[in-house]
């Protein structure tokens, strides 16, 4: 019996504290946009955006559609790779300890790190010429400068009505003030 009544307090409690939470998961949040990315060849059309759907086009000429993507033509071929580069591989063939991403003496593991950050910036000068992040940027942009100017015009138009409503509302209001005072007259 206590274990239930035990139970049911923490469930409470639970509940208690999740229900903030809960409320806040239909939040809009700027970067809760869907984005499409899309490369557009020649004079193709750029897909129109949806209501919270982004797209971004990438134009790239006719030529580029069949095409390898230009930062991977021709990179992994031997000949490709610069002397110096060879010559570095060899010496550090049999390293070992400090800065050698190596599980072989006192702090081999210390070189990875390095390792790991000369791969990830290899592999960025060697990606794609497309830089999807900036268009996405500069797509928000455009959607956010036009936000102000429709708020301004919707502000004009309610202003408008709410003008609009105040006059029918007095001309009623003296008519029915009008009436009032013809009828108790006797």
């Amino acid at each position: 019996m206590l274990r239930t009544w035990t139970a049911i307090a923490s469930t409470a409690a639970a509940l208690a504290f999740a229900a903030p939470a809960l409320a806040q998961d239909g939040a809009e949040t700027s970067g809760s946009d869907k984005v499409n990315q899309v490369i557009v060849y020649g004079d193709d059309p750029c897909p129109a955006s949806t209501g919270d759907e982004i797209t971004v086009c990438a134009r790239k000429p006719e030529g580029e559609r069949y095409r390898i993507p230009a930062p991977l033509r021709g990179v992994d071929r031997p000949t490709s790779e610069a002397w110096s580069n060879k010559v570095l591989a060899y010496e550090t063939v049999g390293r070992f300890g400090t800065n050698s991403c190596s599980p072989v003496g006192a702090g081999g593991f210390t070189g990875c790190t390095q390792q790991m950050i000369n791969k990830a910036r290899a592999e960025r000068e060697n990606g794609t010429d497309v830089r999807f992040g900036d268009l996405i940027q500069k797509e928000r942009e455009k959607r956010l400068s036009t936000i102000d100017a429709t708020a301004a015009d919707e502000q004009v138009s309610v202003e408008a009505e709410e003008r609009a409503y105040e006059a029918r509302k007095k001309a009623a209001d003296a008519a029915a003030a009008g009436q009032a005072a013809g009828t108790t007259t006797p």
